[in-house]
């Protein structure tokens, strides 16, 4: 998969959404934000990962940045961190040493935290500016890639900042058109364990499923079309964005 288009493909709509939209809209996904709070974040994560990706492990997190507090001097900050991040995720070899903040510290990790980050942050301009996103946004693969690296990195890295599994029970993961399925093992106060499903469906306490962009979505707890059945808390106690 090519997550550097990925991450050209989903700011560019984020972009267009973003300035739509206008900064002092709000954005209903991120309470408290507003659009001018979006750009300036994804601003500053496109700028810190841009560094991160030639920091080597051993020399730490990199600096966050400080984006300009102005619309009008934000995008154009954003335009120069955002080409600065893909040029040097082309240009840097995927297996080189990297600071991370999770799992194998190597460059090419930013590269899909970086297509992921910017996919779900498009959904929110879009929806900031009064848009219904389509049924279907995200390609399946693409989107099962997502739900994938949320179960085994985002939602590990959430318990490891102190965001803890808030009940007990198996829950199945279902992403049908990409024909993937994930079995989530949840112990309160524990980390999550994700494998693949190990044993009959009606073992299971509660079962997520539907397209792989919908349950993209519902785990990222924006709108969606998903459907859960049996104990829905199992999906309300993961650690959530």
């Amino acid at each position: 998969m090519d997550f550097v288009a990925e991450i050209e493909k989903q700011a560019s709509a984020l972009r267009s959404a973003a300035v739509e939209a206008g900064p002092d809209a709000p954005v209903p996904p991120c309470p408290g934000w507003t659009v001018l709070d979006l750009v300036r974040h994804i601003g500053e994560v496109h700028t810190w990962a841009a560094e991160a990706v030639v920091t080597a492990p051993e020399d730490g997190r990199p600096a966050w940045p400080a984006a300009p507090q102005d619309f009008d001097d934000v995008l154009p900050w954003w335009d120069t961190g955002f080409a600065l991040l893909t040029d040097r995720l082309r240009e840097t070899p995927a297996d080189r040493p990297a600071w991370t903040f999770h799992g194998p510290q190597l460059a090419g990790f930013w590269s899909r935290r970086q297509a992921h980050e910017t996919a779900v942050h498009r959904l929110d301009a879009e929806i900031a500016g009064g848009q219904e996103p389509p049924a279907l946004v995200f390609d399946p693969e693409f989107a099962a890639d997502g739900i994938d690296e949320y179960l085994t990195v985002m939602v590990a890295r959430r318990i490891e900042l102190g965001r803890h599994v808030a009940a007990t029970g198996r829950l199945l993961v279902h992403a049908a058109d990409a024909g993937r399925t994930w079995e989530l093992r949840l112990t309160a106060g524990e980390p999550l364990v994700v494998t693949a499903p190990q044993g009959p469906a009606f073992e299971e306490d509660a079962t997520l499923a539907g397209t792989a962009d919908a349950v993209y979505r519902a785990l990222y707890a924006r709108p969606h079309h998903a459907l859960v059945s049996g104990d829905a808390s199992l999906l309300a106690a993961l650690p959530r964005p």
